[in-house]
């Protein structure tokens, strides 16, 4: 089949493509290099196959994610399609037999890792193949100023060399402006198509608080998921090991299906995980970072923060492995100043590369920004992207509830932008609240003395306060740093509203008020408060009806939940919760009706149509 959408739909089973993959796939068809940015969960995977099956040859995917190429070879296996995977997962013998059927021609998809990929013995086996595409996924990992930098991913840019002919394809779904040149740098992507689709999860909510005392903190959790995802899957990340195994045991001991996932334990275990969160209903994996990457599972209802990601690329990855399925899911996350110094510490062992370092600090204040922001944290999320959203979102806390406690720092952050005018917009945070402290000595004799105007003029507030405004400054896209790494501070259209008075700027009163040196010395271990614990309840409650489609879709679900043990099998199996949401927007009243939702194919009408049709209207 040549025809992309023939493929799509015969092969994939899906009706049509989604925002921009019709001229993505259609690029590389035509043997044209792309590089690709879309949401997780918002289809990579369908651009590089679809032009897989359509091109001669052998399509070969360089991915970091054992996971990913695991399940992805799976279901291509499912479909029929001649698919493999090459990495150190598999023995040698298995390797050979993979490799023998390279050369033989019967792989149609091949999975790899970079590290094989950089190989001399791979890459002179794939010049006795012929290759249909190159595909680099998580294409972001170039970037050694990225979230998720791997030095293998830099020595790419050996495949334009050694396979000038070959269309490649990077996609990624987090990276910034600066990371997209490193992208096409590294890459050779010079003249690449570039194909950005929007960042925006509409269906996700974000919701952020402030930690309390440990214990307060995992009864927060608990009453977070008992009051919304009592019976959904979800990820509740960690920051460190220990942490994970304890939230963990703690989720178990209240009644939840719940298991740790971290690095530190054996892959046998690992894989089993991953298994029973992919195959299993009303899961939750307490994780560290390590897991989620790759993880194909569409009805993720929530993903929980126990502890402040390293950056906003981080967060918005993280997030983005809720709702997968376009059905509502939500973001919560706790912070806190404990994390701030960890992650600072975290993020730069090793690193000698002062730039590097910098950057890395940049990041995390950026993600500090977005949990001390008063605005729509959808609209600062969005921004941080360069992708365009304004106003209240409606589904985000700081829309949804009213903020108490903020502090209008308008007239000083007006004082902020005209100090970075007037230093011609050349230098970076720390050195221009310098500047409004007074504190220059050294810097003042090097640069000049252009900046008198504003020299000293904001001594009267300390640092952490000036840190926070800068933070909040940067938010709401007055200001942003060069997408070069250089670290100036360059005003945006945005700031002359604000320089002009048509806008104003809060932040939070119990902004950060210490520096990371200091909370090192001064944070003192605090002993848990002993609280009593509800359990979870024995057996699922019918919300009480009121018209709306939501009720009636969680009603739903807890009959499936009911279905599926009395047939001794998993909920997805009776219906995925796409199928429900659909069941609860139609209202379906008979079995012809009732045929045209999602997912109900004959076996499916048969044995549960009549059931689900009373169920609706019974519950509904």
């Amino acid at each position: 089949m040549s025809d992309s959408l023939a493929i799509l739909q015969k092969v994939f089973g899906y009706d049509q493509f989604r925002d921009n993959q019709q001229e993505i796939v259609d690029t590389i068809i035509e043997g044209n290099n792309a590089l690709v940015l879309m949401p997780t969960g918002g289809g990579k995977s369908i651009c590089y196959q679809v032009p897989a099956l359509s091109r001669f040859g052998t399509a070969i995917i360089i991915s970091p994610l054992i996971a990913l190429m695991k399940d992805q070879v799976d279901a291509l296996l499912e479909k029929n399609i001649e698919a493999a995977f090459l990495n150190s997962s598999i023995s040698h013998e298995q390797q050979r037999e993979i490799e023998k059927d390279l050369i033989d021609g019967n792989i149609k998809i091949l999975y790899v890792s970079p590290e094989r990929m950089l190989s001399d013995y791979f890459l002179n086996l794939l010049e006795r193949i012929e290759i249909s595409l190159f595909a680099i996924d998580e294409a972001h990992c170039v970037s050694q100023w990225g979230h998720d930098f791997r030095p293998e991913y830099m020595k790419l840019g050996v495949l334009t060399k050694r396979f000038p002919r070959i269309p490649r394809l990077a996609l990624t779904a987090t990276a910034g402006a600066a990371t997209r040149i490193e992208i096409v740098n590294s890459l050779s992507l010079h003249g690449a198509q570039t194909f950005i689709s929007s960042f925006d999860r509409p269906n996700i909510s974000y919701e952020i608080n402030k930690k309390g005392k440990k214990e307060e903190n995992y009864i927060k959790l608990l009453n977070y998921i008992r009051d919304h995802h009592v019976y959904d899957s979800g990820i509740v990340y960690c920051l460190s090991r220990k942490s994970t195994e304890e939230v963990a045991a703690k989720l178990v001991k209240s009644g939840f299906k719940a298991m740790p996932y971290h690095a530190g334990l054996s892959q046998k275990y690992r894989e089993k995980v991953q298994e029973k969160f992919i195959k299993e209903e009303s899961t939750i994996v307490v994780a560290t970072i390590a897991f989620g990457m790759g993880i194909d599972k569409s009805n993720v209802r929530f993903v929980a923060h126990m502890d402040l990601p390293k950056s906003i690329e981080s967060y918005y990855q993280e997030t983005g492995r809720a709702g997968r399925d376009g059905l509502p899911a939500s973001a919560w996350m706790l912070y806190g100043l404990r994390d701030l110094v960890m992650l600072k510490k975290i993020g730069n062992k090793g690193v000698k590369d002062a730039m590097i370092r910098k950057s890395n600090e940049d990041k995390l204040d950026s993600m500090l920004g977005l949990c001390e922001t008063v605005m729509c944290r959808r609209e600062v999320l969005l921004k941080y992207f360069n992708d365009s959203h304004s106003g209240s979102c409606g589904n985000c806390d700081n829309c949804l509830n009213e903020i108490t406690g903020t502090i209008d720092v308008s007239e000083n952050a007006r004082l902020a932008l005209k100090c970075i005018y007037e230093t011609n917009q050349k230098f970076y945070t720390d050195y221009l609240i310098s500047i409004l402290h007074g504190e220059l000595s050294a810097f003042t004799t090097k640069h000049g003395h252009h900046h008198a105007n504003c020299f000293s003029s904001g001594k009267e507030f300390d640092h952490s306060y000036w840190y926070s405004v800068f933070r909040q400054l940067f938010a709401g896209g007055y200001i942003t740093l060069t997408a070069d790494h250089s670290f100036e501070i360059k005003l945006t259209k945005r700031a002359i509203e604000l320089l002009e008075q048509r806008e104003n700027l809060y932040i939070r009163k119990d902004y950060y008020k210490k520096s990371p040196a200091a909370l090192k010395k001064q944070l003192k271990k605090t002993t848990p408060t002993k609280k009593k614990v509800k359990k979870r309840p024995a057996a699922p409650q019918y919300k009480t009806t009121d018209g709306s489609d939501l009720t009636l879709f969680e009603n739903l679900k807890i009959f499936r939940t009911k279905i599926a043990k009395k047939n001794r099998t998993k909920s997805f199996k009776i219906f995925p919760d796409q199928s429900l949401m659909e069941m609860s927007k139609n209202r379906p009243k008979s079995l012809e009706e009732f045929s045209t939702i999602y997912g109900v194919g004959p076996k499916r009408l048969k044995k549960f149509g009549k059931i689900f049709i009373e169920a609706i209207e019974e519950l509904g």
